[in-house]
């Protein structure tokens, strides 16, 4: 017997079948841990101290947005935008910056230990007194990028672009890694790279160090060095 269901019954049965779709960010919501706003925009807004750990922030829009204090532990920024953003003094311990846009962005003496800024654009940012022990900045673009009293120990620059980026006054207490990393002037005076990893001479002879920067064994200082003092 053939059984006929109707039009309006069918629909609700395929419905009720189907997989049930991802919440929607919700964009209007106050900060708090674990919230999602995804692809939200929070552009030129205050939002110094929020508490974001483990939310989802990716591909949400913080452009000229003050997060100075925040908490950014393990959260997922990847492909934010953080243009002339501040995350001044937040910690963001495991935290996702995978590929954020975040040009004249200013992370100055943030906690970012074990953090991914992997395929960062992070061109002119500050990250003078970071504490970035185990982060990765694989394939991030770093010109002009400010590493003053930055900890970098076990930091992987491995295919990096850091053209006229400043590690002068940074600490490397251990192996980093610099394997194919762009080093064009870049800023290594007083540096102690002498575990450092992936670095070879013709790198050294692109950078700009001193008498007082240590290499790694089997490189030396070129006779260029020390580099003129840079104008801008």
């Amino acid at each position: 017997m053939v059984m006929h269901t109707p039009l309006g019954l069918l629909a609700l049965l395929l419905l009720a079948s189907a997989p049930i779709s991802t919440r929607a960010a919700d964009c209007g919501s106050t900060a708090s841990p674990k919230l999602d706003w995804q692809e939200c925009s929070k552009k030129n807004l205050m939002l110094q101290g929020s508490d974001l750990e483990g939310a989802n922030l990716f591909s949400t829009d913080f452009s000229l947005t003050d997060l100075s204090g925040g908490n950014f532990k393990s959260a997922n920024l990847e492909k934010a935008t953080l243009v002339r953003a501040s995350l001044e003094g937040s910690h963001a311990e495991g935290a996702n910056f995978a590929k954020v846009e975040a040009y004249r962005a200013s992370f100055a003496n943030i906690a970012a230990e074990g953090a991914s800024f992997a395929g960062a654009e992070l061109q002119r940012a500050n990250f003078a007194g970071a504490r970035l022990s185990g982060a990765s900045f694989e394939k991030a673009e770093l010109g002009r990028a400010d590493f003053d009293k930055a900890v970098l120990t076990g930091v992987k620059f491995s295919f990096a672009n850091l053209s006229r980026a400043d590690l002068s006054n940074a600490t490397i207490e251990g192996p980093a890694m610099f394997d194919r990393a762009f080093m064009f002037l870049t800023r290594i005076e007083g540096l102690d790279l002498s575990a450092a990893a992936g670095l070879e001479q013709a790198q050294i002879e692109l950078a700009c160090g001193d008498t007082s920067t240590k290499l790694p064994p089997g490189l030396s200082a070129p006779a260029t060095w020390p580099c003129p003092a840079e104008h801008e």
